[in-house]
C-alpha cells in the first residue's frame, strides 16, 4: 500500500542537504545528534540510506539547522496554514495533541513467525501544511509495505487512531489513552496475504513505546525467543489483552 511520508528520493535528497549544510558550516555529525536530541546511530544510519527519516527526527534536523528539509515553499504566510485538525479526525488544535509527538518503537505479533515479535519504528509529528497529525514508520524489514497516514484523536472516547487509506484501502491502528510511561496499547487491523494472492483481515495486539531522545538504538525486525529484548518487548505485546486496553471477542 502506499503511504504518506518521504519516500526514497527525498530522503535522499534530504540527506544531501543535510550534509551540504554540515560541510557549508563546519559542523560535525555529533553536533547536530546532540542539537537535534537523536542519537548519532539514528543520523549515520538516516544519512547512510539505511534507515528512512521520520517525521519527527526530519522536524528536530529543521529545527537544529534553522531550514526548511521538506520540500520548497516553506515561506508560506502562516495565517494561510490550516490551525484545526480536519472535524473527521477530531478538530484538535496542535497544542492539545503535541503530547503524541515524537518517536516510537512499534511491537505487534509476527504474522511470518508464530510466537515471535515484530519490531519497528514509527514516527508522529505535525503537518504544518495540513493542519494535522501525521505518522509514518521506519525501519521495517519488509519496507515495500512501510505505512504512513493521519492521526486522528476523538474527544469522546480518548482513543488515538492512526488511518492508512490508499484508494480506499484502510489500515487501521487503534489506541487507548497512554500509560504514565507514555505508552500507547491498543489493536492493528490490516490486511494480510492468505493463500495463493489473495488478502483476509487480521487484527492483532499493538504496542507503542517513546522513544527518549539519544537513547541507544533498540533492537529491530523479527525478536524471536532466546534474542536479549524478546521477554521485554513481548510483555508490551502481552499488556494489550491482559491490562485491558483491548479485547479479543471469538
Amino acid at each position: 500500500m502506499a503511504s504518506d511520508g518521504a519516500g526514497a528520493e527525498e530522503a535522499r535528497r534530504i540527506g544531501e542537504r543535510i550534509r551540504e549544510e554540515l560541510a557549508r558550516r563546519r559542523l560535525s555529525r555529533q553536533w547536530l545528534a546532540d542539537a537535534a536530541r537523536i542519537s548519532l546511530s539514528t543520523l549515520e544510519k538516516a544519512l547512510a540510506g539505511s534507515r528512512s527519516f521520520t517525521l519527527m527526527t526530519t522536524i528536530r534536523i529543521e529545527e537544529a539547522l534553522g531550514l526548511s528539509l521538506r520540500g520548497e515553499g516553506g515561506a508560506a504566510a502562516a495565517s494561510s496554514l490550516p490551525t484545526l485538525a480536519p472535524q473527521e479526525l477530531g478538530a484538535y488544535a496542535r497544542p492539545a495533541v503535541s503530547w503524541l509527538e515524537g518517536d516510537y518503537l512499534t511491537l505487534r505479533p509476527s504474522a511470518g513467525e508464530a510466537g515471535s515479535v515484530y519490531a519497528h519504528l514509527l514516527g508522529i509529528a505535525w503537518d504544518e501544511a495540513r493542519g494535522l497529525l501525521a505518522f509514518r514508520e521506519a525501519a521495517r524489514i519488509d519496507p515495500e509495505f512501510t505505512q504512513g497516514g493521519t492521526v486522528g484523536v476523538s474527544n469522546l472516547s480518548g482513543h488515538v487512531y492512526l488511518v492508512t487509506n490508499d484508494l480506499g484501502q484502510y489500515r487501521l491502528v487503534i489506541l487507548g489513552r497512554p500509560t504514565i510511561a507514555g505508552e500507547l496499547y491498543g489493536v492493528l487491523t490490516t490486511l494480510q496475504v492468505g493463500q495463493g494472492t489473495s488478502l483476509m483481515p487480521v487484527t492483532m495486539p499493538i504496542a507503542l513505546v517513546p522513544l527518549k531522545p539519544g537513547q541507544p538504538s533498540p533492537a529491530l525486525g523479527r525478536i524471536s525467543p532466546g534474542h536479549p529484548d524478546f521477554a521485554a518487548y513481548r510483555r508490551h505485546v502481552d499488556r494489550v489483552t491482559a491490562d485491558g486496553f483491548a479485547r479479543m471477542l471469538m
